[in-house]
């Protein structure tokens, strides 16, 4: 392909960039309507723009028509009907759009060595499929896409293309949205955020055929729904009427269920439109008859975004102490550690239970109020410890044979001299690997894992599989999050936001928040020195470690406490 050919590609992604921006601020739609209107499966944010690309141009190239078809995937509303006039008569009936969403930073059309054959060769960004499910991918990954085209009336039409569409980065930010759809933990107690990416005008809809669908394969296992397998909607919309989205399920499953597994569907649904401005409440039907669901009170809603208490856990003179309103004090009948050399504390936020590693790192123990420390394991090297909501503290070093192992523990209420459940897990995606940090999420469905191979550092979300018992058993395969630098540590922000950084007590580091939700890094101010990072409830919340004290994220910079603790951190 030609350079010329490559400049007109960027060129179409610019204006059209300029073009979103017209549309944003100028299409505004009435929010307001009369009673009793209806908004069917379109219904989502009623403020995205539309757009309305180029039909075929008499005499194009095969080089135009591809890369006007991919221009055209904008044009989704009834079923991408400028798009399929790019195609003979037959793909057009076989195309399926939705299938995949790839996105891409550039692209550029070559002809390949097969008589009539193109490649459509991409800087991927994100493939998103069909329930929404987005992978993130760093600049320089490829992906080629091969189409064929003939002559249809002295015109160049597309004969065969894979399912799915393409389209540039900048647009697809504006087409599609980022929205939770919601999960419990398996003691439905806790909501479990599953970030997907929808087309804006068509959210309600497909949120719901992916809940039914189930959760992202990194949380498959670690989370439970309401909803049982093999549910479905019975009409392919979600009707938002009045306020009301009315969700039409197979009616066997839905009659089936216990009345309780009907109030967690409708609390699961509440939940994940929370998102939707035009949702106020929502209906559960059955052949299009509405299904009252009783509340009876056995029922409690689940806790979203599960907070953490106020206080911190440092270490101050050789001991463990709190941290609190910028005051350290005793940690309450905890025994005296300072013969142990305390680094790298946590504390349950379930119980009074601490733990942390000894001077080298090498060594983890835990404590309860009036017992002496006990050893939990030994190892070459061991990242701070984690504490879970149940109450497991967990740990990660190499086994005997080298490979990376994640480990828990559950000290608390077992009497002196008996054996401590304990669990050992060893990932197959961490063959090779170091662990460098891992931190259990507040809700104890998934953990941040930071990991090394040769040089190169990455940052993941993986879901912990637990028995029936609670016991853990398994991590699920993670997601990836993208990260501009290094890091050796993390913790949770909030449910869907992890802050990390690679700490150094002579370098400027640069903490940097990731996010579920957007996929972009946003880097807080930096600062020298810092050397740990802790987090409480949101990004306001941020407190960092250097020489000169515990220092907390104020604004776009950092602003001191105190002299004196160390190594502060929030319960969990």
């Amino acid at each position: 392909m030609s350079k010329g050919r490559t400049r007109r590609m960027k060129a179409f992604v610019a204006v059209l960039a300029a073009l979103v921006f017209l549309l944003a601020s100028c299409a505004q739609i009435p929010r307001s309507g009369p009673v009793g209107k209806s908004k069917d499966e379109g219904a989502g944010n009623p403020n995205a723009p539309v757009f309305f690309p180029a039909a075929p141009r008499a005499g194009s190239s095969p080089e135009t028509v591809i890369e006007d078809f991919y221009m055209a995937g904008s044009g989704y509303e009834d079923d991408y009907p400028v798009a399929r006039q790019f195609l003979t008569q037959a793909q057009s009936v076989t195309w399926k759009p939705d299938k995949r969403a790839i996105v891409f930073r550039e692209a550029q059309v070559v002809k390949s060595a097969v008589e009539n054959e193109y490649l459509f060769e991409l800087d991927l960004a994100y493939s998103v499929d069909a329930d929404g499910v987005a992978t993130q991918f760093p600049p320089g990954t490829k992906e080629t896409i091969p189409l064929t085209l003939e002559q249809v009336e002295g015109e160049w039409r597309i004969s065969k293309v894979p399912d799915g569409t393409a389209i540039a980065e900048e647009t697809f930010k504006v087409i599609y949205g980022a929205n939770p759809i919601y999960f419990y933990d398996p003691t439905f107690t806790y909501a479990v955020p599953d970030y997907r990416w929808f087309i804006k005008k068509n959210t309600v809809k497909s949120m719901t055929s992916a809940l039914l669908a189930g959760p992202a394969p990194y949380l498959r296992g670690a989370v439970v729904s309401a909803f049982p397998s093999g549910m479905k909607l019975a009409r392919e919309s979600v009707p938002v009427v009045s306020g009301a989205a009315q969700v039409d399920l197979s009616a066997k499953e839905l009659f089936d269920a216990s009345a309780e597994d009907r109030q967690r569907m409708q609390n699961q649904l509440a939940l994940t439109f929370r998102s939707q401005p035009d949702v106020i409440n929502v209906q559960l039907r059955a052949d299009q008859d509405l299904v009252r669901v009783e509340d009876n009170g056995t029922v409690l809603p689940p806790v979203l975004d599960k907070t953490v208490p106020a206080r911190q856990i440092a270490v101050n003179n050789g001991d463990l102490v709190r941290y609190e309103n910028n005051r350290v004090t005793p940690l309450p009948d905890i025994q005296s550690v300072a013969g142990l050399g305390p680094h790298s504390p946590a504390e349950s936020p379930v119980s009074q239970t601490a733990a942390f590693l000894n001077g080298d790192r090498t060594t983890l123990y835990s404590i309860e109020p009036g017992q002496p420390a006990r050893q939990l394991t030994t190892r070459a090297t061991l990242t701070g410890p984690s504490f879970s909501p149940h109450d497991w503290v967990w740990t990660a070093g190499p086994g005997a044979n080298g490979a990376a192992e994640i480990v828990a523990y559950k000290p608390t209420g077992v009497a002196p001299g008996m054996a401590i459940p304990n669990v050992t897990i060893t990932p197959s995606w961490l063959s090779g690997r170091t662990v460098k940090d891992f931190r259990v999420s507040r809700e104890g469905t998934r953990a941040l894992v930071i990991s090394q191979a040769n040089g190169k550092t990455t940052v993941q979300i993986t879901g912990i599989v637990r028995n029936p018992d609670g016991v853990p058993k398994d991590l699920t395969a993670p997601i990836t999050l993208l990260s501009t630098g290094a890091a050796d540590q993390g913790v949770w922000v909030n449910g869907s936001t992890v802050a990390v950084m690679s700490g150094s007590a002579t370098a400027t580091v640069v903490p940097e928040l990731l996010s579920l939700a957007s996929g972009e890094p946003q880097q807080l101010a930096p600062w020298d020195g810092l050397t740990s990072i802790s987090a409480g409830n949101g990004s306001e919340q941020i407190y960092g470690q250097a020489e000169a004290g515990i220092f907390q994220r104020v604004g776009n910079g950092w602003e001191l406490q105190l002299k004196g603790p160390t190594e502060p951190a929030f319960p969990g």
